[in-house]
């Protein structure tokens, strides 16, 4: 099969909110080869190019996010709380992606890039299913949060939290420290298989369209059932990026976080066009 044969769904294109105010109608899933990848990336930054001004403006907010939790956790000693948030931090890297999904529809349809529409648009969700999709992803988070750090008392014990400040790496990478981090990476990567499976045609679908979070999620989910190898691998090149965004002091976000999200525009293009 190339990427435009179905492998499942109804025929319809994008543009599908009804004027009725009924639900709309789902998207044809399409296969995507993993070439894809690097001409959405490119696409991606076509945009951020196109409008720069959005896209540091939605990534400043995350980014002003992962400043100001390690400003928190430095001033009460407690920098090693920043790593489960650092790790489950790209769990939240979709809120930021909305309004830069808005733009790259714009781009594609040829509409004025105007910010009282762009943010109207990124303001209206509140009143659709977003909200509910928000949920999801936040109570995922914050369990990713708990689990991380209960793996980190199993493995190392409640006094290496009071050792981990003033050395953390002898710490991590010693003892049990090793075994740790495998453990709590493999439960991670699940964590963030699921909500990237979750998210990554289900949030464009919610902003696009007149549907409800669990259809969104199930649509999600059938397109990476649909697409394995390049959806694995796409969700590979995102935590990849986002991570190494984050090691300048969240400052490589900036560029990393709008190409991300620009790109992942054109993917869910890609796999519902």
């Amino acid at each position: 099969m190339t990427h435009t044969d179905r492998i499942g769904g109804d025929d319809a294109r994008p543009h599908a909110r009804p004027s009725d105010g009924g639900p709309s109608p789902l998207p044809e899933i399409h296969e995507v080869p993993t070439t894809a990848i690097a001409e959405v990336l490119r696409a991606g930054w076509r945009d951020f190019l196109r409008a720069p001004a959005f896209g540091l403006f939605f990534s400043a907010v995350y980014v002003a996010g992962g400043i100001v939790l390690y400003l928190v956790f430095a001033a009460n000693g407690k920098e090693w709380w920043l790593m489960p948030f650092i790790l489950g931090f790209p769990l939240l890297a979709p809120f930021a992606a909305i309004g830069l999904y808005e733009v790259s529809r714009r781009i594609e349809a040829g509409e004025p890039l105007l910010w009282p529409e762009v943010l109207g648009v990124v303001f209206a969700q509140k009143d659709r299913q977003l909200p509910s999709m928000a949920m999801v992803i936040l109570l995922m988070f914050m369990f990713w949060v708990f689990v991380a750090h209960t793996t980190f008392a199993m493995f190392m014990g409640m006094s290496a939290l009071t050792n981990v400040t003033s050395d953390p790496f002898g710490v991590i990478f010693s003892g049990n420290g090793p075994m740790m981090l495998l453990v709590g990476g493999t439960i991670g990567a699940i964590f963030a298989l699921v909500l990237f499976s979750f998210t990554v045609v289900g949030l464009p679908l919610l902003m696009e369209r007149e549907v409800d979070f669990i259809t969104a999620i199930i649509t999600s989910v059938r397109a990476v059932t649909g697409n394995p190898v390049a959806m694995l691998s796409w969700g590979a090149v995102i935590a990849g990026c986002l991570f190494v965004g984050m090691l300048p002091v969240f400052l490589g976000l900036f560029i990393a976080l709008p190409v991300l999200g620009h790109a992942s525009w054109h993917m869910y293009r890609r796999i519902t066009g």
